[in-house]
């Protein structure tokens, strides 16, 4: 994992641009990564894109300061998009340290066509789940060619060496010509395939099966479906066909049925996102209540679960439960951080399923969206709920509990030592 570094906005950069982007490549940035990485990132991707002038390869230097500017950002966010593109290949990024400021360069990359992303290992898992199966469906459609049938007719193409003829004459080619230049995933972890290769008989396996494609494929597959090493290679051994070669696309079904068996027919998608930029609340206000805000809205549900629980990984039920919310229900991850404190703080530290559901159906009815409306929808439902128990007589505790803003005094009041530090290092994490 690199380390993060400081970056200030006098810290210079520059553009490369080593590949031809085109309006293609455009639509497919904003139809098929978007819903995996955001509009924010997009828009960086494009205003780098601008940074160059027509016909050069190289922007002149501009400040961090000039991007804040440009795209009406801070400088947290910027950096916050720029690793989305990173991490979906669309950018690479260097840095040289000076003593003043430091400099750096954003190398940009072609996406990935459509036919590429649409039979990605990860990209395409992601996007289904992203998008629901009706709105993929859709986009798919776009970027499907229709079927002519030709049976009846007969090719009479010529070939080139039919309408051409070759005279002597000096041969040349020429380097560094401009060409779509495309970036792979880079992935931290990586199989031991010393490991897989010693597992599998040699009667069984082909000298030239693991290949850098191959590899590629399954490094992508144990980080999509989140396999071991030892199921793994019992997949593998499942996938090998009579030559003894791996059969990637049977390698795949075979991981993709494998995670629906054990998960409950779900597939994976992206738990670590946080909420979307134009439901966050605009920066500026100082309050606790603000406080609370920003860290419902920066920190994605895993994360947000993974503090509540002291740490520890989250049980797999329980993020079954989140993508639920997040895919099936399509609720924002920052309301999706509401309801994992409210019922936590409420039910005994219990995310009971058939409790969240009856919170869920009521704030899809009242369309829900921003962490502000989630917090204070909360909020007046339980008063309410507590004041019809007290009306019929029901034995009410004096103190239930109740998450910290359940308070109309919360933004003049200070928190609890305890309550800064609980909400201090969740922000750390996104930090």
């Amino acid at each position: 994992m690199k380390k993060n570094i400081n970056i200030l906005p006098a810290d210079i950069y520059v553009v490369i641009n080593k590949t031809k982007i085109d309006n293609g490549d455009i639509d497919i940035v904003s139809k098929l990564y978007q819903p995996i990485i955001g509009f924010t990132a997009v828009s960086l991707y494009i205003s780098l894109i601008n940074d160059l002038r027509t016909n050069e390869f190289m922007s002149e230097e501009y400040t961090h300061h000039h991007l804040m500017t440009k795209m009406q950002l801070s400088l947290d966010e910027i950096v916050m998009a720029r690793e989305k593109l990173e991490g979906v290949g669309l950018l690479k990024s260097y840095l040289k340290k000076n003593e003043s400021v430091n400099n750096y360069a954003y190398l940009l990359f072609s996406p990935l066509s459509a036919n590429e992303f649409l039979n990605h290992p990860i990209l395409n898992v992601v996007l289904y789940n992203n998008l629901g199966k009706r709105e993929y469906e859709k986009v798919v459609s776009e970027y499907k060619i229709p079927r002519v049938s030709l049976k009846d007719y007969e090719d009479i193409t010529k070939s080139f060496s039919t309408v051409y003829k070759s005279i002597p004459s000096s041969s040349f080619g020429q380097e560094n010509i401009i060409k779509k230049e495309k970036n792979n995933l880079l992935m931290d972890k990586s199989i031991d395939f010393d490991y897989i290769i010693a597992g599998i008989p040699k009667s069984m396996l082909n000298e030239k099966c693991f290949n850098s494609d191959v590899k590629r494929l399954i490094n992508y597959l144990v980080f999509t479906y989140n396999i071991s090493q030892e199921d793994m290679l019992s997949l593998i051994r499942d996938s090998l066909n009579e030559k003894g070669m791996i059969d990637k696309t049977l390698l795949r079904k075979n991981c993709r049925n494998y995670y629906q068996f054990d998960n409950g027919g779900f597939l994976p998608t992206l738990v670590y996102r946080t909420q979307p930029d134009f439901l966050k609340k605009p920066q500026g206000d100082t309050s606790n209540w603000a406080k609370m805000v920003y860290t419902f809205e920066n920190v994605s549900p895993y994360d947000y679960l993974k503090a509540m629980y002291k740490g520890t990984k989250p049980t797999a039920r329980d993020l079954r439960l989140i993508e639920s919310l997040l895919v099936d229900q399509n609720l924002s991850p920052g309301v999706v951080n509401v309801l994992i404190s409210y019922v936590l703080k409420v039910n005994n530290q219990k995310l009971s399923k058939n409790y969240v559901e009856t919170i869920v159906g009521q704030w899809k009815r009242l369309n829900v969206e921003t962490v502000e409306e989630a917090m204070r929808i909360t909020e007046k439902e339980h008063k309410k709920m507590h004041n019809k128990d007290k009306k019929k007589n029901t034995k009410v505790p004096d103190k239930t509990p109740v998450p910290e803003w359940f308070d109309k005094k919360i933004d003049s009041k200070e928190l609890s030592a305890e309550e800064e530090e609980e909400i201090d290092k969740i922000l750390e994490s996104i930090a």
